[in-house]
């Protein structure tokens, strides 16, 4: 696959409206014309008053300045990409509906006007050998698009299996795990134990050793870690998977934020998509939990872990339900806040579980 014409947003150009980067358009074509102005028979000034916008309607006016053939041939020669799309269906009047169900995109149509992915074909490789700009990038992977099936992301299915999950594997797959760090922080607080792969059966077999103490101790630091959770819940969410503004224009950095939490927002109601694939997770909490053990011990640090991954088991199963079930009344009104966060404005509302971090931090989204 081929480098596409460079794609800009319309909302570049603006920024490109002085002596040393002066940028226009014409008839949807971007062009570079810095190194024209000294050049420019009707002097810089005339460019440099239009800089940063489209110019068509004054090229053809006789009237600010007539040009000749020759002048539309000489600008080709500062052609650097051409304007996307600029139809928004994120919108602030946007308001969500308890039988919220949108109708599938035609597919065809969405690339023949937005000329972005292919959302037929596999969406990693188009990214990697597409030619967006960030600012373009980042408007189309906000407006959602909705399909009848799963995306596809890398294409052959024995890759493409490690990138979806089916929600039921989070809760089958980090319960027990939750539940094993409860009982070993429980028995560390009675006795020190030998590390994990010496003996990975001692809390099951040592429970007869538990004590009402040890255990009160545990789900102390288990609720200390529902909290912690939320907290990495708001802060992953809005400073990680919503970095946009700071990603690097390159499509590597593209690529990641596609992956990391773009690929959501462009398919919002994707089943497969909105719970973590466990390798994705197991990445995230990697680090995190390496800092427990380095800053607590290793009881009160077991406990910790315990109570922040069983809350995580509820934020995800809590995000696949905002996205696809009947609720109970608390649970349709965190529905609404979060499709509004989709729907209305990606740049406020980051909490899943609840809004008291985004009250704590001013982003809360008014629905």
């Amino acid at each position: 696959m081929s480098k596409r014409i460079k794609i800009f947003d319309v909302d570049e150009l603006p920024a490109h409206a002085s002596p040393s980067s002066c940028w226009i358009s014409y008839k949807g074509k971007v062009f570079d014309v810095t190194g024209f102005l000294r050049d420019h028979p009707g002097g810089d000034d005339i460019l440099l008053k239009y800089a940063g916008q489209d110019v068509e309607k004054v090229m053809k006016d006789k009237a600010e300045h007539e040009h000749s053939d020759s002048a539309y041939d000489i600008l080709d020669e500062y052609f650097i990409g051409r304007l996307g799309s600029n139809e928004n269906i994120v919108r602030d009047d946007w308001e969500a509906e308890d039988d919220f169900d949108p109708d599938a995109t035609d597919t065809v149509e969405d690339l023949k006007k937005h000329q972005f992915l292919d959302l037929e074909q596999a969406l990693l490789p188009q990214l990697w050998y597409s030619n967006f700009s960030k600012a373009y990038y980042l408007r189309q992977v906000h407006q959602p698009r909705h399909l009848k099936d799963s995306a596809r992301l890398f294409g052959p299915e024995y890759v493409e299996v490690f990138t979806k999950a089916k929600w039921y594997v989070v809760p089958i797959l980090w319960v027990p795990i939750a539940f094993y760090l409860f009982l070993r922080s429980a028995l560390q607080f009675t006795t020190p134990l030998p590390p994990f792969m010496v003996d990975p059966t001692l809390p099951l077999s040592a429970l007869v050793n538990l004590s009402a103490n040890s255990v009160l101790k545990t789900l102390i630091c288990f609720f200390i870690g529902n909290i912690v959770w939320t907290l990495l819940e708001y802060i992953f969410h809005r400073f990680l998977f919503h970095i946009d503004y700071y990603l690097p224009d390159k499509p590597i950095f593209l690529l990641i934020h596609f992956l990391l939490h773009g690929v959501h927002h462009y398919v919002p109601m994707d089943r497969l998509r909105l719970v973590m694939p466990p390798p994705l997770f197991a990445m995230l909490e990697w680090p995190m939990t390496r800092l427990a053990y380095k800053i607590f011990p290793l009881p009160i640090a077991n406990g910790i872990i315990s109570g922040a991954f069983a809350f995580y088991v509820l934020y995800d199963c809590m995000h696949y339900a905002l996205h696809h079930t009947q609720l109970p009344a608390y649970m349709k009104e965190m529905k609404k806040y979060h499709l509004a966060h989709h729907y209305k404005n990606f740049d406020l509302g980051f909490g899943v579980t609840s809004k008291v971090w985004d009250i704590v931090f001013n982003t809360y989204l008014p629905v």
